[in-house]
């Protein structure tokens, strides 16, 4: 099956199994291994990326379902070489250790801060939920995100 959409800000056709999940599309077929896989069952946020505004389990997600949408994967976030302000908070905060939950923690700092400019550390805490980090401890992800906040 043949599915449109926009990715990373460029109108795309893929002509895959259209049950095939959106994470393996995004990785195979178009080699942007910025998103990973965890878990697998949608419960880790290594996959997530934006679908039409909203961040998304790209492990859960059936490729079919992108038809007509628009698409953001970490790599759509950075302006080539030059890095979004969130990216930039990440790194400044210290916030990036095995990097493995980076691009998921990012795209929702992303849709957060997109809805709300000012949000509170309890609304921080309730966007990133879905993403786990073993590594950080969540401090440094947090700081991230209020150092991001204070710039807007």
């Amino acid at each position: 099956m043949k599915i449109s959409f926009k990715l990373n800000g460029k109108r795309v056709i893929v002509d895959t199994d259209p049950m095939k999940r959106l994470l393996d599309v995004l990785r195979e077929d178009f080699n942007l291994t910025g998103t990973k896989e965890g878990c697998g069952k949608g419960e880790c946020g290594a996959c997530s990326v934006i679908v039409d505004g909203k961040i998304v389990n790209s492990c859960l997600f059936p490729v079919c379902q992108a038809e007509g949408c628009e698409i953001t994967t970490i790599e759509g976030l950075s302006d080539g070489e030059k890095l979004h302000p969130i990216q930039k908070a990440f790194i400044e905060a210290g916030a990036v250790q095995c990097g493995f939950c980076t691009p998921g923690m990012v795209l929702a700092t992303k849709v957060l801060l997109d809805k709300k400019k000012n949000p509170t550390d309890e609304e921080i805490k309730e966007a990133l939920s879905g993403n786990l980090c073993r590594c950080t401890g969540y401090v440094k992800i947090i700081e991230a995100v209020k150092k991001v906040r204070r710039k807007k």
